[in-house]
C-alpha cells in the first residue's frame, strides 16, 4: 500500500475539537485510512501500515482542505484591473468588454495562476463557472486539485443563434468532463443568473442538465437589480422562478443569496439547495450583506467563495471566513451570529456538501484532502483556540502543506504540481497583453 502520514500535529476532527494525532492515507485510493493510530491497518484489518512518506505537521494544525464553492479563476489576470464600482457598472464598463478579448490561451494562463494561489492557501476543492472550461480542466489535471466546472451562459445581448450555442456549450461541457481527472472532475449547468439568461433558454438548458444527471449553478439575489426586475416582470421573487424552472433541487447551489426574504429562505431549506455566501466581493461591490445566520438557522447549507480575484481581489478562503464571520455579526446585529466554528465548517464540510464533492472532513474513510496550518507565527500566538485562529488570525499563508486526493501538492511552501515561476510569469505575461488588446 503506497501511504503518506501527516506526523506531529494538532487535527481539527468533524465534531470540531482538536486533537494531537497523526493521519494516515492511503495514497492509491486517495482517502483517510486512520487518525490518531500509529497502526493503522489495510482495509481488510490485518496488514499493518507503515508509512512510506511523511509530512512533518508539529507546531501545525491539520485541517480538511479549504473549498472555494465559487468562483471564476481565470479572473486572477483582471485582479485590480477595475475597483470601486458597483456591480452593473463594474461588470458592462469593465470586465465583460476584457472577457470579449480572452482567448483560450489566457484562460489557462489565469487559471494556473489561480490554482496555484489556491494550493498555496490550503484549498482543495472549488468551483468554477467560466469560459474554454477545457482549458480549465486541463489545470485542474495538471495541478491535482478538485473541482465542479461549468461553463457560464450568458444569452441577453445575443442573437438566437448566439445564445442557443452558449446554452449547447455549457451542456456538451457538463457532459463531457464529467469524472476526467480521474475523477476529481465533476460538472454543472452554469447559467450566468436569472436576469442574464432568459426564460426559455433557463428551461431547455435545466430540463436538459435534469436529463444529463448534472446540477445547476447560477447566481441568485446578488444585489436588489437582479431581484426587483423579477418581482416587477412576473409578481414573483426570484428563488420561487427558480424554483419554477425546475432550478431548485438538493444537488443545485446558489451564489451570493443576498437579497433573500424569509419566504425564500424557507424554499431554499425545503429544497435542500446551497447557497454560496461571497462576503469579500458583496462588500467590495456594495452589493449588501447576506443573512447568513437566518439561513444557517433555517437549515440552509451555507458554503463560502471568493468569487473571481477581480472583485475580492485574491482567491484566500481563511480571508473569506472572516470577513464572513464579521459580515455575518453585522447583518444579524449580534456579536454571537456567525461564529468561529461556524465559517471553518461553511469553508470545508459545508463546502464540499455544496458541491457534492468528497472531502470537508478528517476522519477515516473520508476524501485525503488536507491543509497543515503553521502555528509558529506572531499572529497565532498564543493558542487559546486553533479555531478561532482559522477564523480570525490565520492567513493563506500560513499554509505549511497542502494534499488532494492523497497527493502532496505543496510540500513546505513549495508547490509540486505546478512551475510556480513559469505561471507567474505566463499569468503576467497575459494579463499585459489582454489589457493592450481591450485598449486598442
Amino acid at each position: 500500500m503506497n501511504t503518506l502520514r501527516v506526523a506531529g500535529g494538532r487535527v481539527l476532527r468533524p465534531d470540531g475539537s482538536v486533537t494531537d494525532s497523526d493521519v494516515t492515507v492511503d495514497r492509491d485510493a486517495g482517502t483517510i485510512l486512520a487518525v490518531g493510530d500509529e497502526t493503522a491497518t489495510a482495509a481488510d484489518g490485518d496488514v499493518p501500515v507503515t508509512a512510506e512518506d511523511t509530512l512533518d505537521a508539529a507546531g501545525s494544525l491539520v485541517i480538511p482542505g479549504l473549498v472555494n464553492a465559487h468562483t471564476h479563476v481565470a479572473m486572477t489576470l483582471l485582479r485590480g484591473y477595475a475597483d470601486d464600482k458597483p456591480l452593473d457598472a463594474w461588470l458592462r464598463e469593465d470586465i465583460w468588454p476584457a472577457e470579449a478579448e480572452l482567448t483560450p490561451d489566457d484562460i489557462e494562463a489565469g487559471a494556473a495562476l489561480g490554482a496555484l494561489e489556491m494550493i498555496r492557501s490550503g484549498t482543495t476543492a472549488f468551483a468554477d463557472m467560466y469560459f474554454a472550461m477545457d482549458r480549465v480542466a486541463d489545470v485542474v489535471d495538471r495541478a491535482g486539485l478538485r473541482a465542479r466546472l461549468g461553463h457560464g451562459v450568458v444569452t441577453v445581448g445575443k442573437d438566437e443563434a448566439d445564445a442557443r450555442a452558449d446554452v449547447e456549450e455549457s451542456l456538451e461541457i457538463a457532459r463531457e468532463l464529467d469524472g476526467a481527472a480521474d475523477g476529481r472532475i465533476r460538472t454543472a449547468f452554469m447559467p450566468h443568473s436569472l436576469t442574464t439568461v432568459s426564460e426559455g433558454f433557463l428551461r431547455e438548458g435545466i430540463a436538459a442538465a435534469r436529463e444529463a444527471g448534472v446540477p445547476v449553478h447560477l447566481h441568485a439575489n446578488e444585489t436588489e437589480d437582479e431581484v426587483d426586475p423579477i418581482v416587477e416582470e412576473r409578481g414573483e421573487r426570484p428563488i420561487a422562478y427558480a424554483a419554477d424552472l425546475d432550478a431548485l433541487g438538493p444537488d443545485d447551489f446558489f451564489a451570493h443569496g443576498v437579497h433573500v426574504d424569509d419566504s425564500e429562505i424557507g424554499r431554499l431549506a425545503e429544497a435542500g439547495t446551497a447557497v454560496v455566501h461571497c462576503p469579500a466581493s458583496n462588500m467590495k461591490l456594495a452589493s449588501g450583506m447576506a443573512p447568513v445566520q437566518r439561513l444557517r438557522d433555517a437549515g440552509v447549507t451555507v458554503a463560502l467563495g471568493t468569487d473571481g480575484a477581480a472583485s475580492n481581489n485574491d482567491l484566500d478562503v481563511f480571508d473569506e471566513m472572516r470577513d464572513a464571520a464579521m459580515l455575518g455579526k453585522l447583518a444579524a446585529d449580534d456579536a454571537a451570529a456567525v461564529p468561529a466554528e461556524a465559517v471553518v465548517e461553511m469553508a470545508t464540510a459545508a463546502g464540499a456538501e455544496a458541491l457534492g464533492l468528497p472531502g470537508g472532513r478528517i476522519e477515516p474513510g473520508a476524501a485525503a484532502d488536507l491543509a497543515v496550518v503553521d502555528l509558529d507565527a506572531p499572529h497565532l500566538t498564543p493558542v487559546h483556540d486553533p479555531v478561532s485562529h482559522l477564523a480570525y488570525a490565520a492567513r493563506g499563508s500560513d499554509v505549511r502543506h497542502t494534499v488532494c486526493d492523497g497527493e502532496v501538492l505543496m510540500r513546505d511552501r513549495e508547490v509540486l504540481t505546478l512551475d510556480a515561476e513559469a505561471v507567474r510569469e505566463g499569468a503576467a505575461d497575459a494579463a499585459a497583453d489582454l489589457v493592450d488588446r481591450v485598449g486598442e
